[in-house]
């Protein structure tokens, strides 16, 4: 598989983590739908400024998406050990468990950017 695929492979499957459609990355990144499906699926390689862009919204580093490896993706993007402990934990739950507890972090991020956002 080239580097391209597997760039496109990454984007498909973080998009997917985040429960997105095309459309939606799409939108975050200010591009069309039909770019984000040549990059997932046809290989397409984005510029560097698009890969910043996709990563951003992705919550993932750019390294992660050019390079690939959970240990890269965990280093580049989290710097709290603990955190990353945990992580690394929930990755060998079963996908069933660990999809729920990921449904139920989500939430709890979400909650508190809500109120975040009606706070200040």
């Amino acid at each position: 598989m080239s580097q391209k695929n597997n760039l496109g492979n990454r984007i498909l499957e973080l998009r997917k983590a985040k429960g997105w459609s095309q459309s939606e990355l799409a939108d975050k990144v200010d591009i069309s739908y039909a770019q984000i499906g040549r990059y997932e699926t046809k290989g397409a390689q984005p510029p560097a400024e698009v890969i910043r862009k996709i990563a951003e919204a992705l919550d993932t580093s750019v390294d992660y998406l050019i390079f690939g490896s959970s240990t890269d993706k965990a280093s580049a993007a989290l710097h709290d050990a603990e955190v990353i402990r945990y992580f690394k934990e929930i990755e060998t739950l079963p996908g069933e468990d660990k999809a729920a507890l990921l449904r139920v972090i989500a939430a709890f991020i979400r909650d508190v950017k809500t109120k975040q956002t009606y706070t200040h």
